[in-house]
């Protein structure tokens, strides 16, 4: 079956068309994926509101989206909703103005869904393994932290930890101060190390990482123009490459930043405290390197609507 899937997220909002199998397996056929930055989540933290001006970029990304859906005869759609829009007080009326115009089967889901489907998306074409792997989701309102094993998660957790989020709260200037620098790495790593066990930490060896911030990174140390998935997708990121690559974009002011071969200019206000909550992420679970990803909640979300959809048609055929 043919699906659409719209992550609208703190950051960014993003679209996934794809064929996805009727025989129940993890594999699917992408046929078209995009990305807009609208940041949705711009002031959410300090009013606890959604701004006008934040949910007319969401819905200018949509009207574009929707003409995409039409012309490809796609048979289910959704749209999933994640921190800016649980944390806001009118995000059931935004959730709500998204499913009558734009006609998508969309919902908030809670973090613990978020986490649920990140993992299934990122190890959805992965060897079976039964070693516990982490998978780190970087977004722009939370961090999701996920461990799992052969496909089946073990512990998640949501953080209230992201990129719009903590740039907000601690880079108030321009190259950031180093004092804003340091207590944003504080809290990360408190948030972090206080949200997993130790012993779930230290039973990890490796990490997906996926999402704007790991993806970027692996693009910037590429110098990719224009960006390229493939070359993306698998890239291993050292945690000491994060850390050379924040010294050299904390120095510079956002104007410079956005000029970067291999990164989005609407990703450079926000790369920065992208970079420190990855780099603590890794050091909470005392790693190295992780493998970058493309593939991320929005498959995950694209195999669990096929899945939804199929079991609701085998449904109505018995009674």
């Amino acid at each position: 079956m043919r699906v659409a899937v719209v992550d609208i997220g703190t950051n960014s909002t993003r679209l996934l068309i794809a064929d996805v199998p009727d025989d129940g397996t993890t594999r699917l056929t992408q046929l078209l994926r995009r990305t807009t930055v609208t940041r949705l989540g711009q002031g959410v933290d300090a009013t606890g509101a959604l701004a006008p001006e934040a949910m007319q970029r969401v819905y200018a990304a949509l009207d574009a989206y929707k003409n995409d859906i039409d012309d490809n005869n796609v048979t289910a759609t959704t749209a999933v909703l994640t921190s800016a829009v649980r944390d806001a007080r009118n995000g059931a009326e935004f959730t709500q103005t998204v499913r009558d115009t734009y006609n998508l089967d969309a919902r908030t889901i809670t973090g613990d869904e978020e986490a649920q489907l990140t993992f299934l998306g990122a190890t959805s074409e992965r060897p079976p393994n039964d070693d516990p792997l982490a998978v780190f989701d970087v977004g722009g309102g939370s961090t999701e932290l996920v461990v799992g094993h052969d496909g089946t998660v073990d512990f998640h957790v949501s953080t209230q930890a992201g990129v719009v989020r903590q740039t907000e709260r601690f880079l108030h200037h321009d190259p950031p101060a180093t004092e804003e620098l340091q207590a944003l790495r504080t809290e990360a790593r408190t948030i972090f190390t206080t949200a997993v066990p130790q012993k779930t930490r230290q039973s990890v060896t490796a990490a997906l990482a996926v999402a704007g911030t790991a993806t970027s990174a692996a693009a910037l140390l590429q110098e990719l123009e224009p960006y390229d998935p493939v070359r993306v997708h698998g890239f291993r990121l050292l945690a000491a490459q994060c850390e050379m690559l924040l010294a050299r974009l904390a120095a510079m002011d956002n104007a410079e930043r956005a000029r970067q071969p291999g990164l989005h200019p609407d990703r450079a206000p926000a790369i920065v405290a992208g970079l420190i909550l990855l780099i603590e992420a890794m050091r909470a679970f005392d790693l190295d390197e992780v493998e970058v990803s493309e593939h991320d909640i929005l498959r995950g979300a694209a195999l669990d609507l096929a899945r939804r959809s199929e079991g609701s048609r085998g449904g109505t055929g018995e009674g």
